[in-house]
């Protein structure tokens, strides 16, 4: 079946029963959707790098503290802000037309797109293969941090 987008939204209930619309072609549009913002959240890191090395020299070295926690922190907020957003949505997500909801179809809150976050980064790099297989055999095409977070990604209704 295809996807319209000028279909209304419906929240999601109970047990998660999603149109097939809804999840076509979603496990391949996430797999490129993190690898563009992957690329993105690079690109921030390196000019934030440049800026903090920089401004390191004025600063006796000061600012070189930040640069360890860099990545880490900008890929945290660059997930919580965008998903959390209007959007519902990071840019390469977005790229993408996907989107992410809580379990019951509202709009993610930042918290829940920041623990999403951490559990995203935390589970691929240490039980990668434990997380495809569940993206695999999971109803509704969810991977492991989707269900300990409570989202779902769909593709965008709008």
């Amino acid at each position: 079946m295809t996807y319209r987008r000028d279909e209304p939204a419906a929240p999601f209930k109970g047990d998660l029963v999603l149109p097939e619309r809804a999840l076509d072609g979603v496990r391949k549009r996430r797999m490129f959707a993190i690898g563009f913002d992957l690329i993105f959240i690079t690109l921030i890191v390196a000019v934030l790098f440049v800026v903090l090395s920089v401004l390191g020299i004025v600063t006796f070295g000061l600012t070189w503290l930040l640069i360890p926690p860099l990545f880490p922190a900008v890929a945290l907020l660059y997930n919580g802000l965008s998903i959390s957003g209007p959007r519902r949505a990071t840019p390469g997500m977005r790229l993408m037309d996907l989107e992410m909801r809580l379990t019951s179809g509202a709009r993610t809150p930042f918290l829940n797109a920041a623990v999403h976050a951490i559990l995203f980064y935390l589970s691929w790099t240490i039980l990668t293969p434990f997380v495809l297989v569940v993206s695999l055999v999971a109803r509704n095409k969810r991977c492991l941090h989707d269900m300990l977070s409570g989202v779902v990604v769909t593709r965008r209704t709008d």
